[in-house]
């Protein structure tokens, strides 16, 4: 006798190829529909919006100091609200301090803020690895602190989510917030990388 077992769906991106397809088979939803929710989320809502904010915060020492006191105030602002923005506090990189987010529990992300979060950060190896050594972490996405840099990892939650302010690079003065915003990286705003000026 045969034996027969249910598909197993224990990937997420099957379960949820899975459920697009029911929802477009039924009606509910088309691929046009899909295509423009995850083209704003890539190039529209994130990380342009968090990129904006960030840049604000570089040129406008008030602004910064409301957007370190209460994320989701501040970037009410600049127009920036929405799913998850309400619960996002904003940390700020120094001199002395390099901060990075994580989830260790799951992947909870700032997606108003920062777009779709990149397969790296939802991988169990990321979660575990950014709690337990940040600066080899860091150093595998290129990114070199000096010695005496203390590193500081947010846990974000479900309930609590964190983004990055990175320092401004040296070389930036007088450039407009439009400019700013273009060197200011989804990775940047999570602490796997540093906001640079492009060479050449």
């Amino acid at each position: 006798m045969t034996e027969h077992h249910a598909p197993a769906f224990d990937d997420p991106a099957l379960r949820t190829k899975a459920i697009e397809s029911l929802l477009i088979e039924k009606g509910y939803l088309t691929q046009d529909a899909i295509d423009y929710v995850v083209r704003a989320y890539e190039s529209e809502i994130g990380p342009l919006r968090g990129a904006r904010i960030v840049a604000r915060a570089w040129v406008d020492p008030a602004f910064r100091q409301r957007l370190l006191l209460d994320a989701a105030v501040a970037a009410r602002e600049l127009g920036v609200e929405g799913f998850a923005g309400e619960s996002v506090v904003a940390v700020e990189n120094t001199d002395g301090v390099h901060n990075m987010v994580v989830c260790t529990l799951c992947s909870c992300y700032p997606w108003a803020i920062l777009g779709i979060p990149p397969t790296w950060y939802k991988s169990p190896e990321y979660r575990a690895r950014t709690v337990r050594e940040p600066r080899a972490v860091l150093r595998e996405f290129g990114v070199e602190l000096a010695p005496g840099t203390a590193i500081k990892v947010w846990d974000s939650s479900a309930d609590l989510r964190y983004m990055v302010v990175p320092r401004r690079p040296v070389g930036t003065e007088g450039w407009t917030e439009e400019q700013l915003a273009a060197i200011v990286t989804r990775d940047s705003m999570i602490g796997t990388g540093v906001a640079q000026v492009p060479v050449g």
